[in-house]
């Protein structure tokens, strides 16, 4: 990777074992934000067709551009999308696919966008700058409704307490500022211990989720590549939380649902061969970039088993989540 990207791809050189060979091949990388996976691509030998919802990636696109010609291409959209986007552009020879999960290093260092609790900034947390805020929902919704969603795509256990102090604190006035909502937090759950994460940590991570529809946009981008991909294509996904890493991991292997009323189930669809186990990254690579600490990476290869339907049945996808629709702005 070039000095001057601001992004440090997560796990790349297990990406790039997992991909292997890669040189030669076409390669989309659905989560383009600073374009770190797709320089490391194209410096490779691959061509590369970058996804991403966010305009602010432009300058990215533009240094990849200049530097690689006609071996990089860029198609503005959604990763959960990525089917339709492809087949609009003409695109049909994909060998691999790639997907890092979640919030980009360029996005948590820009406070104006709201992303992160570690600076002062409208809370916004749009990728695509468009629609809902965080705001909107932390100011708008009922104490059950944000309770419920702060524990069900953030996983923290005292939500209800961080819901209730936050309805008591929008009675004097809007909830405006990350640092508004940050400091909220850590006075309603303690400071906690040193060297553990802030206490903010998995309500910003629930809004985020919320206000970008993530957990949707994850399943229906799987979906896609499961579509999209030949026999002996690959898939690569980074996750950063359990939850996502848990879909990721049903969805390669997925389970026969049982009944307790039916004698019999169906054997669940193997699309998926050469399935690896979960790959965190080495002690030298947290030393470079702490930021890579709660990654995981999962990778597999398509087989010749036809695809199948959308279905967000056993993965364990929170209930409000597929309320959501990918595309929607709200």
């Amino acid at each position: 990777m070039s000095s001057d990207q601001s992004h440090i791809p997560v796990l790349i050189q297990e990406v790039i074992e997992g991909l292997a060979p890669v040189e030669g091949r076409q390669i989309v990388d659905g989560t383009f934000g600073a374009g770190g996976y797709s320089r490391c691509f194209l410096e490779a030998g691959a061509r590369v067709i970058g996804i991403d919802r966010d305009p602010s990636v432009a300058p990215f696109v533009d240094a990849l551009k200049a530097d690689f010609d006609d071996k990089f291409q860029f198609l503005p959209g959604q990763f959960g999308q990525m089917a339709t986007l492809l087949a609009e552009a003409d695109i049909s020879d994909v060998d691999a696919i790639v997907l890092d999960i979640g919030v980009s290093s360029m996005q948590l260092d820009q406070g104006e966008r709201g992303f992160s609790f570690m600076r002062d900034g409208p809370l916004d947390m749009r990728m695509e700058q468009a629609g809902a805020t965080a705001a909107d929902m932390v100011n708008g919704l009922e104490e059950r409704e944000l309770s419920d969603l702060i524990f069900g795509f953030g996983e923290e256990k005292r939500a209800r307490a961080v819901a209730k102090a936050i309805l008591a604190a929008r009675e004097e006035a809007p909830l405006t500022t990350t640092l508004q909502l940050a400091n909220l937090i850590e006075k309603t759950l303690g400071k906690g211990k040193p060297g553990k994460a802030h206490p903010a940590t998995k309500t910003f991570q629930a809004l985020r989720i919320a206000v970008n529809a993530e957990y949707n946009q994850l399943v229906h981008g799987l979906y896609d590549a499961e579509a999209i991909l030949p026999a002996g294509g690959k898939l690569a996904v980074v996750t950063f939380h359990s939850m996502e890493d848990r879909i990721v991991k049903r969805f390669f292997k997925p389970q026969a649902q049982q009944s307790r009323h039916l004698p019999m189930s169906e054997e669940a669809p193997q699309c998926w061969d050469d399935i690896s186990k979960p790959i965190r990254p080495s002690k030298e690579e947290l030393n470079r970039n702490p930021r890579a600490r709660s990654a995981t990476l999962r990778y597999a290869t398509r087989n010749e088993v036809p695809a199948r339907a959308f279905s967000m049945d056993g993965l364990g996808v929170p209930g409000m989540a597929k309320k959501q629709e990918v595309g929607a702005k709200t």
